[in-house]
Parts: C-alpha cells; structure tokens; sequence
C-alpha cells in the first residue's frame, strides 16, 4: 500500500537549506496498523504531509496503492488524496456552525460526483463512531472526544483505504483518548490501514508497528507486543476533564 524509498525533505529559505527527512525508508502493507513515532523536530510531521500527498519529497520515491505520488500533478494529487486517504488531526477542523451530520459531508463536496445518498452515508459514518444521536448537534454542543469522533466519521465518508491520523489523541483527556484509540483498533479490525504519527509511545503501542523517527532518519522498526491490557495508559492528556 505504501512504498518509501530513500526519500528526502530540505526546505530552502534565504538560501539556506535545511536537510529535514535524510534518506527514509520502509513499506507499509495493506491493512497494517502503523505509528510513526518521533519527538519534536524528527521530521514526521513532514513525512505525514508527504505521505498525505500534502507536499512532496525532494529525493527519493514514494509509491501510494502502485501510484508513483512524486511523478503527479497537483490536480492529479488532489484526486488521489481525496479518493485513498482519509485525515484524523490533533485539532478537529470542525465548522463550528455546521452540524456535526454537515462537518462528516464536507469531503463529499470535493468528490469527483456528489452522491445522492450524501445524508446516508453520513449517518453510517456517524453509527460507526457511536454518534448516530448526535448527527444534529454542533461542535460546541459536543465534548472533545465526541468533536473527535466526529472528526472520524468525516475521514472515514469517502470510503478510504487509508487513515492517517496526526496526534489524534493530543488535545484529549486520558478517557477520551482511550476511546478514540478503541475506534482504530476496530477499523484496523475491518480491514483498515492507519497509519498513526504520534510522540506519544502510549499511544504508538496501540498500533501493530512502530516505526521511529530520530534526526530524519529511521531509527528503529519494530513489531508491537500484543497486550493483554487494552487500557493502556495514554501520556498525552488534555488539559481539562472530558466526558467521551
């Protein structure tokens, strides 16, 4: 599903470049659970924004589903984004006017043909993340966790093969966080591929693989040990309490 090879990140500015991904290697096989885990500065943020076909590396090769991503055009990168990855973030992107049944449709508007079943297939998004009875409230009506389950029905509307989630727990309380990271396990039980970018390893260790990042290189790449304790402590809390 996904092939990097020898890719590389330099930003220039004032002609000064600055060397971000150094050479980054792995393969990422359809329906793996993957967390890319690096601290700040690692340069997986950048990696996240390729792999998303957000940007594109400046050496290397990275290959989305057989497609050679760095030999596309922006249009042509548009349309593949939108038809293979769904976005999870660290902060919801929620329209705070809209309802939370709006927000999960917003990426039906940039398909290639609007469906007529939009309003269905927001709703079983909405089921699959348990807020089927929230489909009418607003972002301010709901709890960070709910906002994120929210977040979560949107990526998954468009059918995608691939969830790329950035920080999907920072901005949330232990208990929500838990709850977040039990909806991946269970869309990776359906056949899912997520890749998760984290700092977090309480979180990477819900993944089946973690892959480490350290200075724009690839540090370390190694299979999980599956738990017996699925409430596995999350280190990234969120600053106030949450009720899911």
């Amino acid at each position: 599903m996904i092939e990097v090879e020898r890719l590389e990140k330099t930003y220039s500015t004032g002609g000064l470049a600055t060397p971000v991904l150094k050479g980054v290697s792995f393969h990422i096989d359809k329906g793996e659970y993957v967390a890319i885990m690096g601290t700040s500065g690692t340069g997986k943020s950048t990696l996240m924004n390729i792999l998303g076909c957000l940007d594109k590396p400046t050496a290397g090769h990275y290959g989305l589903d057989g497609t050679a991503v760095g030999s596309l055009d922006d249009d042509a990168l548009s349309s593949l984004r939108n038809r293979k990855i769904g976005f999870v973030f660290q902060q919801f992107h929620l329209l705070e006017r809209a309802t939370a049944m709006r927000n999960v449709m917003l990426p039906l508007i940039y398909a290639e043909e609007y469906p007529e079943d939009a309003e269905e297939m927001a709703e079983r998004a909405l089921t699959a993340v348990g807020l089927a009875d929230r489909r009418r409230y607003r972002p301010n009506e709901l709890s960070g966790g709910q906002q994120q389950r929210v977040a979560i029905a949107r990526a998954l509307i468009t059918d995608p093969e691939i969830i790329l989630a950035d920080e999907p727990t920072g901005a949330l309380d232990r208990k929500s966080g838990l709850e977040v990271m039990a909806i991946f396990k269970k869309l990776h039980e359906q056949g899912r591929t997520i890749v998760l970018v984290t700092h977090d390893r309480g979180v990477a260790e819900h993944a089946q693989r973690i892959i480490l990042l350290k200075d724009g290189r690839v540090a370390e790449d190694r299979a999980v040990e599956e738990r017996r304790d699925p409430d596995v402590e999350l280190n990234t809390l969120g600053a106030g309490e949450d009720d899911g």
